[in-house]
């Protein structure tokens, strides 16, 4: 078996347990893997740098981050390696979509979060991620993104179970090759560009940190980190992760609130 070059963690439902919170066992088996075994520990999420960056600081330590999936990589200095931002005949597309469902829409681009309003849905992502978000015309903002020739790094739509699965099936009848788009849970939709993914991301880290592929162990939980879980050298699902996603792992560890991650590196990174 190849030496450990990378770890490449999901964050929820992976790093953190049920209550949002990094357990101390894991956050002490990620010290002496960053600190004193020198190995990058790399957080891959779909949250926007803000909500990673504050775990980075509680665990102690300073490498690149993945961002929004794949669609925004930063390194230790916050430099942008790389960006990748959806259309904005896209992005208002869906917007039609969520307008016509009623369901809640959140914009998110480099290091800001946009609503048009602070409803229960924004208010409960706030009280997850403790971040304050920009309340904004989104007519105004989709004119300044199309001049800009930009746009967004993510969508997050949030509402009833049933309005996500029809929200789901509509984006997808007319954006099955340009958008990713899945469920990260009953009443979440995710939504970012095609070309970007972790895996795309960690390819990006690789060559920066010039680490192969069989060097990497990757730990996720959800339909998203399957790509980084297949791509891995050692890809690993924890035990609350969905039987689908368990299919593609090398080896599953045990859930986020029986300190999975520990056990994983403890057992391939530190021995």
């Amino acid at each position: 078996m190849n030496k450990i070059k990378m770890i490449c963690l999901d964050i929820d439902g992976t790093l953190l347990n049920s209550q949002h919170k990094i357990s101390q066992k894991t956050n002490d088996i990620i010290r002496v893997a960053a600190n004193e075994k020198q190995i990058p520990v790399i957080l891959v999420s779909a949250r926007m740098p803000k909500g990673i960056l504050f775990l980075q600081k509680e665990l102690n330590i300073r490498q690149p981050i993945i961002c929004y999936s794949g669609a925004l990589v930063i390194d230790a200095k916050a430099n942008i390696l790389s960006s990748s931002g959806i259309a904005i005949l896209d992005v208002t597309q869906v917007y039609s979509f969520v307008k016509e469902l009623n369901v809640h829409m959140s914009l998110y681009k480099d290091d800001e979060w946009y609503i048009e309003e602070l409803d229960e849905w924004a208010k409960q992502e706030s009280e997850i991620t403790n971040i304050t978000p920009n309340i904004t015309s989104f007519t105004d903002l989709f004119n300044t993104w199309e001049n800009e020739n930009s746009g967004p790094n993510k969508i997050l739509c949030m509402g009833k179970p049933n309005d996500i699965k029809l929200l789901n099936a509509k984006i997808k009848s007319v954006h099955s090759s340009d958008l990713n788009v899945y469920p990260s849970k009953p009443t979440y939709l995710e939504i970012m560009p095609n070309n970007a993914s972790k895996t795309s991301a960690i390819e990006i880290l690789m060559q920066k940190l010039n680490i192969q592929r069989s060097e990497i162990i990757a730990i996720g939980d959800n339909y998203n980190d399957i790509d980084m879980i297949e791509f891995a050298g050692i890809g690993i699902a924890m035990g609350n992760a969905p039987d689908k996603v368990k299919q593609y792992a090398d080896d599953i560890t045990f859930s986020n609130d029986e300190d999975g991650v520990a056990d994983a590196i403890k057992k391939y990174v530190i021995f």
